[in-house]
Protein backbone atom coordinates (compact mmCIF):
# COMPACT_ATOMS: atom_id res chain seq x y z
CA UNK A 1 0.00 0.00 0.00
CA UNK A 2 1.46 3.80 -0.87
CA UNK A 3 1.86 6.29 1.87
CA UNK A 4 -0.38 8.95 2.07
CA UNK A 5 0.08 11.83 0.35
CA UNK A 6 -0.76 14.15 3.38
CA UNK A 7 2.16 12.65 4.98
CA UNK A 8 4.82 12.98 1.69
CA UNK A 9 7.74 10.99 0.53
CA UNK A 10 9.35 8.82 3.76
CA UNK A 11 13.50 9.87 3.50
CA UNK A 12 15.45 9.01 6.11
CA UNK A 13 16.51 11.91 8.11
CA UNK A 14 20.40 11.28 7.57
CA UNK A 15 20.11 11.01 3.59
CA UNK A 16 18.02 14.13 3.61
CA UNK A 17 20.85 15.92 5.65
CA UNK A 18 23.75 14.87 3.29
CA UNK A 19 22.10 15.82 0.09
CA UNK A 20 21.27 18.95 0.78
CA UNK A 21 24.55 19.79 2.56
CA UNK A 22 25.87 18.11 -0.90
CA UNK A 23 23.52 20.73 -2.94
CA UNK A 24 24.50 23.67 -0.63
CA UNK A 25 28.04 23.19 -1.32
CA UNK A 26 27.52 21.95 -5.00
CA UNK A 27 29.74 18.56 -3.98
CA UNK A 28 29.83 15.86 -6.99
CA UNK A 29 31.42 13.05 -4.54
CA UNK A 30 28.99 9.97 -4.43
CA UNK A 31 26.94 9.71 -0.88
CA UNK A 32 27.25 6.58 0.89
CA UNK A 33 23.71 5.11 1.94
CA UNK A 34 22.28 2.40 3.48
CA UNK A 35 18.67 3.16 3.21
CA UNK A 36 17.27 1.58 0.61
CA UNK A 37 13.51 2.20 1.51
CA UNK A 38 14.37 5.92 0.62
CA UNK A 39 12.07 7.92 -1.59
CA UNK A 40 13.95 9.45 -4.78
CA UNK A 41 12.60 13.27 -4.35
CA UNK A 42 13.39 16.14 -6.72
CA UNK A 43 16.14 17.72 -4.42
CA UNK A 44 18.32 14.23 -5.39
CA UNK A 45 18.48 14.99 -9.06
CA UNK A 46 21.99 15.09 -10.21
CA UNK A 47 23.46 13.94 -7.75
CA UNK A 48 25.42 10.84 -7.27
CA UNK A 49 24.41 7.98 -4.45
CA UNK A 50 26.28 4.84 -3.31
CA UNK A 51 23.11 2.65 -2.17
CA UNK A 52 24.09 -0.45 -0.66
CA UNK A 53 22.59 -4.12 -1.79
CA UNK A 54 23.74 -6.10 1.06
CA UNK A 55 26.74 -6.87 -0.52
CA UNK A 56 28.31 -3.94 -2.30
CA UNK A 57 27.99 -0.11 -2.97
CA UNK A 58 25.66 0.36 -6.38
CA UNK A 59 26.57 3.42 -8.01
CA UNK A 60 23.35 5.17 -8.79
CA UNK A 61 23.40 8.61 -11.06
CA UNK A 62 19.69 9.88 -10.18
CA UNK A 63 17.79 11.42 -12.78
CA UNK A 64 14.46 13.00 -12.93
CA UNK A 65 12.75 9.77 -14.24
CA UNK A 66 13.54 8.33 -10.60
CA UNK A 67 11.49 10.78 -8.71
CA UNK A 68 9.05 9.25 -7.06
CA UNK A 69 10.81 5.31 -6.74
CA UNK A 70 12.58 4.01 -4.07
CA UNK A 71 16.62 4.04 -3.97
CA UNK A 72 16.75 0.27 -3.52
CA UNK A 73 15.04 -0.11 -7.13
CA UNK A 74 18.21 0.78 -8.76
CA UNK A 75 20.61 -1.48 -6.75
CA UNK A 76 19.59 -4.93 -7.30
CA UNK A 77 20.05 -7.92 -4.71
CA UNK A 78 20.46 -10.57 -6.68
CA UNK A 79 22.76 -11.41 -9.90
CA UNK A 80 21.76 -13.11 -12.54
CA UNK A 81 24.07 -16.11 -13.94
CA UNK A 82 21.78 -17.36 -17.07
CA UNK A 83 19.84 -20.23 -17.77
CA UNK A 84 21.89 -22.80 -19.16
CA UNK A 85 21.49 -24.45 -22.50
CA UNK A 86 18.88 -27.17 -23.46
CA UNK A 87 20.70 -30.67 -23.96
CA UNK A 88 19.86 -32.62 -26.82
CA UNK A 89 18.13 -35.85 -26.45
CA UNK A 90 19.02 -39.23 -28.14
CA UNK A 91 15.86 -39.91 -29.83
Amino acid sequence: MARSIKKGFYVEASLMEKVQAAQKAGDHKPIKTWSRRSTVTPDFVGLNLNVHNGKVFVPVYVTENMVGHKLGEFAPTRTFKAHTAPTKKAV
